[in-house]
């Protein structure tokens, strides 16, 4: 029930979906005085959602600074976490990968810099209904397996539908490998804040490595602050659905 109420969660937080309904509610009371109220807010909306630098600025501020690799040092695995894939594109005769992959070209660096020995592939699949071929994990361990990695070094759990049972997952299957002592969390740095609060709030507690940013650094130029950019909204609705989250499994008492 948790999972598909997530999901619904995310359909209304949707700052697009707030646009349209204030000019919806705006249209509907146009007579009225809230009608003037509603078109001004709903300017005012229009004006953020599109400003490139403000949601820069608050992904800056949200993402998880980059981390050296000498700082990182050498563990024994790295925990790559799913979500970049899709699933149910067809035909199913190859791996399709979206905007993340960052996170698995960050995991073979890793691996080949000798900073991982092995590589723990977490995800089974985040969609409604399940996946309609391979789960994620099998699918980015095929990409792992095609880059050299030998399959020895590769463990996949495949069961995870969200972050929480990431953790828990990845609990388990390190309790069957006891040689695995110390592991990095590889995932997108505005996820990362939560998924390592996941993985503390069940006894695991991993150094972490954020890749694939939204955010690039600050330009002080006119520009970048008053220039509109037509990202800006998709930009504001991975920010706003990943503090939500955060915000709801801290209420569930998920992270630590």
């Amino acid at each position: 029930m948790f999972f598909v109420l997530s999901k619904l969660l995310d359909f209304v937080l949707s700052p697009t979906l707030w646009l349209v309904g204030l000019l919806v509610l705006a249209l509907i009371l146009r007579k009225s005085p809230w009608g003037h109220r509603l078109k001004v807010a709903a300017l005012v909306l229009a004006l953020v959602l599109t400003n490139g630098a403000l949601v820069n600025e608050a992904l800056l501020a949200w993402e998880v600074p980059p981390v050296a690799l000498q700082q990182l040092g050498s563990h024994d695995a790295g925990v790559l976490l799913t979500g970049i894939t899709k699933g149910r594109k067809s035909p199913h005769d190859r791996v399709y990968v979206e905007q993340g992959a960052d996170r698995l070209l960050h995991t073979l660096w890793l691996y080949r810099a000798g900073r991982i020995r092995k590589i723990i592939v977490s995800g089974g699949s985040g969609a409604l209904g399940g996946p309609k071929t391979r789960t994620e994990a099998e699918e980015l361990g095929i990409l792992l397996r095609l880059a050299g990695v030998p399959r020895q070094d590769i463990l996949l759990e495949t069961r995870s539908r969200n972050t929480r049972e990431n953790a828990l997952n990845t609990q388990s299957l390190l309790a069957r490998n006891p040689e695995i002592k110390s592991i990095v969390l590889i995932t997108s740095a505005f996820h990362e804040r939560r998924a390592l609060g996941c993985f503390r709030g069940v006894g695991l507690h991993p150094a972490a490595f954020p890749a694939s940013y939204y955010s690039m650094d600050r330009q002080p130029t006119l520009t970048y602050w008053l220039i509109p950019s037509d990202d800006a909204p998709r930009l504001w609705g991975i920010l706003v659905h990943e503090i939500a989250g955060y915000l709801v499994y801290q209420v569930r008492g998920y992270l630590a």
